[in-house]
């Protein structure tokens, strides 16, 4: 293109490759690698280096290039276009083992959280018993945590702290069980369900952003119906803790406060029904 830098895509033509596009980007003498995807359009696009671009390979775009640089472990990419013009090759290692992952701003920000989950034990509890109801399929397992789980049929919730029965519970749910559960309706008695418990609550691996975004149901009307069942039971808060990782975290610890809090042999001097103020 007159001398102009390009961003070339094209078909990978061996048929073995389960990588099926090809990318030359004009750094290093021509830089060539093998992609999963043509763009990262909704997540990082797995990509492996290439010996050399074949002859006669079908090209699918070809983009004039404003900027394309190594930064460190990362190539930072430019295209002189209006939409999808930014991207970012990203070297690093995958179980010991070189690899390269195409990224853009957007799938960046949506990709997990860099967060570190600490290690300190949940309301200074030494160890405590975390029922598991038996059709949760694929449940936490509190690795590393002082937790001892124990699987039983539940009357509420996916995951209970017992004391003299069940003091608190955990309904988990990914966002398409909890999309599900507003359409029907069943997600209302989960919820009248955990609200008889002293403490309960419903998690979400997910963000609240995501339920504007599920289809074939009119855009606010999701978030019309949790909002109205939030009204309903106050007292069964909806978290959405964004991952697995993270909502296994937080119901660790929420059963945790709730044995500190409920899970001791009752006060006789205390009314039915108050809770104690927890230690410092």
């Amino acid at each position: 293109m007159d001398g102009t830098p390009t961003f070339v895509v094209a078909r990978n033509p061996d048929p073995a490759s389960s990588l099926p596009f090809l990318l030359r980007l004009p750094i290093e003498g021509g830089l060539v690698l093998k992609a999963r995807e043509p763009w990262p359009r909704s997540s990082r696009v797995y990509c492996h280096p290439a010996d050399a671009w074949p002859r006669g390979a079908e090209v699918l775009e070809e983009v004039p290039v404003r900027l394309c640089r190594r930064r460190g472990s990362a190539i930072d990419l430019v295209l002189d276009r209006p939409r999808n013009n930014r991207a970012q090759f990203v070297f690093t290692e995958v179980r010991a083992r070189p690899a390269i992952f195409w990224q853009t701003a957007k799938v960046a920000r949506g990709a997990r959280p860099a967060v570190r989950v600490p290690s300190r034990r949940a309301s200074d509890l030494e160890r405590f018993t975390v029922l598991v109801d038996t059709r949760e399929r694929y449940p936490y397992r509190f690795a590393g945590r002082p937790v001892e789980t124990s699987r039983g049929a539940l009357t509420a919730g996916d995951y209970a702290a017992p004391a003299e029965g069940p003091v608190a519970a955990v309904e988990r749910k990914s966002l398409p069980d909890l999309a599900k559960g507003l359409v029907e309706g069943s997600l209302g008695f989960v919820m009248g369900e955990l609200a008889a418990l002293p403490a309960a609550a419903v998690v979400v691996e997910g963000r609240y952003s995501e339920l504007f975004k599920v289809e074939h149901v009119s855009p606010g009307w999701l978030p019309e119906l949790l909002a109205r069942l939030q009204v309903r039971y106050p007292q069964v808060p909806v978290v959405f803790a964004e991952t697995r990782k993270l909502a296994e975290e937080w119901t660790y610890r929420f059963l945790a406060a709730a044995v500190r809090e409920f899970g001791e042999a009752p006060d006789p001097g205390r009314p039915a029904g108050g809770g104690t103020v927890p230690g410092p």
